[in-house]
């Protein structure tokens, strides 16, 4: 079973996302990216990672540029979720290597398909 890494400080969100995708993939949940870099320190490679932008400690697109500059990480495909749907955020994350953008309120549904499409 392909793992998910999901970072997200808001835990309906996870376990929202959890609901939905658990029953294709192990789910690792942390709240905050600094435990999510502590995990894959431990030795740990996720086959994808949800990534929330706002969160306490150490924001999305800081953690998106730790991952994608250390390459243990690096090919890790990396999936923003945000609240803010700024074309030039999602742009500039796109380009920093996010594998995909997806604007919260999102539908699961769509969220699974495009994770099958990136990690099959």
């Amino acid at each position: 079973m392909k793992s998910i890494l999901l970072l997200d400080d808001k835990e309906t969100i996870a376990k929202l996302i959890s609901v939905y995708l658990s029953s294709e993939f192990e789910i690792i949940y942390f709240d905050n990216a600094v435990k999510g870099i502590q995990w894959l320190m431990e030795g740990n490679v996720p086959d994808l990672i949800i990534s929330d932008i706002r969160m306490p400690e150490m924001r999305g697109d800081e953690f998106l540029h730790y991952v994608k500059n250390n390459e243990l990480f690096k090919c890790i495909p990396v999936v923003i979720l945000s609240s803010e749907d700024s074309t030039s955020e999602r742009i500039k994350l796109l380009e920093d290597g996010a594998a995909d953008y997806i604007v919260k309120p999102f539908n699961p549904m769509e969220l699974k398909i495009r994770i099958k499409k990136i990690i099959s």
